[in-house]
């Protein structure tokens, strides 16, 4: 994998005062091959920082721009006469016309004050964008590793089942393991990230000559998912005990079948409980409620008082965010499930 400009740069600035702090890392460094993410730990940890060193910069800049002496934003609004005043200075000023003074703020008027910035205002703009933003930042870059690594896993998953009835045919049909990894190489499009490490497995027993034992055991320790960890040490245990291939792929491939049949079944259910409570709370409560709201307009006294505007509100803005809310619920869970 090439790097890109800015991680070359960073790892110039940072690589080598990093290397030794970021090899002792194990969990950045397995996330790093999990995540199936080719660079050295110390130039991820330094891009990390260096990224998180230019967000705090602009975050800092964002506020000083609140805090500049007389040019800033703050300094513009405490600028400003308080709209208290501003009815009782023009009064006095109509009346007083001998005490006006232009040399003085508000022409001398006794009771004049520019607007305050509130002071925990002003403490959580340099909480959020000097304190609170850097951090997250960090956060963010820091643990990138651990989320390709949890997406990987998550669509390992999803596809292993599909895979492991794949392995099975190629089995039956007496291809060699060599030949079952090279063709799941070649199917990304269809069997995902799993074809990634079936590649890692054929480059390491074709190019850089493991055998087969080895080659599967150096995929354990990188596979980003509990399942293909039980699928390769399921192999290794086959093949080192001399069991035929063909029985275990079979097997795998009926328990992954079945691990997704129950998976996909708990969609269902979670879909469907979704339907049933988007009938109550989005058809027939609104009913309900637009019919009570408008008796409640219409007959409002001095124990249920409804305005217009409230009734718009509710009938055009709250009832349309329920449905969009089940919209984005079905979708998000919808996507989760897509191959």
């Amino acid at each position: 994998m090439d790097l890109t400009t800015w991680q070359r740069i960073c790892n110039r600035i940072l690589g080598r005062l990093l290397r030794k702090r970021a090899r002792r890392d194990k969990t950045l460094s397995d996330n790093l091959v999990k995540g199936s993410m080719p660079m050295m730990p110390e130039v991820y940890l330094a891009t990390a920082l260096m990224t998180t060193l230019a967000i705090t910069l602009v975050c800092w800049g964002f506020v000083s721009l609140f805090f500049i002496p007389d040019l800033g934003i703050i300094a513009y609004w405490e600028g400003i006469q308080d709209p208290a005043t501003v009815q009782y200075c023009f009064e006095w000023e109509y009346w007083n016309q001998d005490l006006i003074d232009p040399t003085k703020p508000g022409n001398g008027c006794d009771q004049f004050a520019y607007q305050v910035f509130p002071v925990f205002l002003k403490a959580i703009i340099i909480f959020i964008g000097g304190l609170l933003l850097p951090f997250l930042a960090f956060r963010y870059n820091k643990n990138g590793p651990k989320r390709e690594a949890d997406r990987r896993g998550a669509m390992i998953e999803k596809y292993l089942p599909y895979a492991a009835s794949y392995t099975a045919a190629m089995s039956a049909a007496n291809a060699t393991p060599s030949k079952i990894f090279r063709s799941l190489a070649m199917n990304k499009d269809i069997y995902g990230d799993v074809a990634d490490d079936a590649a890692m497995v054929y480059r390491d027993v074709t190019l850089l000559g493991y055998d087969l034992i080895t080659a599967m055991k150096m995929s354990v320790d990188r596979a980003a998912s509990v399942w293909l960890t039980e699928f390769f040490q399921g192999m290794v245990g086959t093949l080192t005990a001399g069991g035929q291939l063909k029985l275990y792929f079979l097997n795998r491939a009926e328990h992954y079948m079945r691990e997704n049949r129950t998976r996909l079944q708990m969609f269902l259910e979670s879909i469907a409980l979704l339907a049933e409570s988007y009938i109550v709370v989005a058809v027939a409560m609104p009913l309900f409620l637009i019919v009570m709201l408008v008796i409640m307009f219409w007959v409002s006294g001095s124990g249920a008082q409804m305005s217009e505007g409230m009734l718009y509100g509710i009938v055009l803005g709250f009832i349309p965010m329920i449905h969009i809310a089940y919209a984005v619920l079905v979708y998000t869970s919808s996507k989760e499930q897509e191959m």
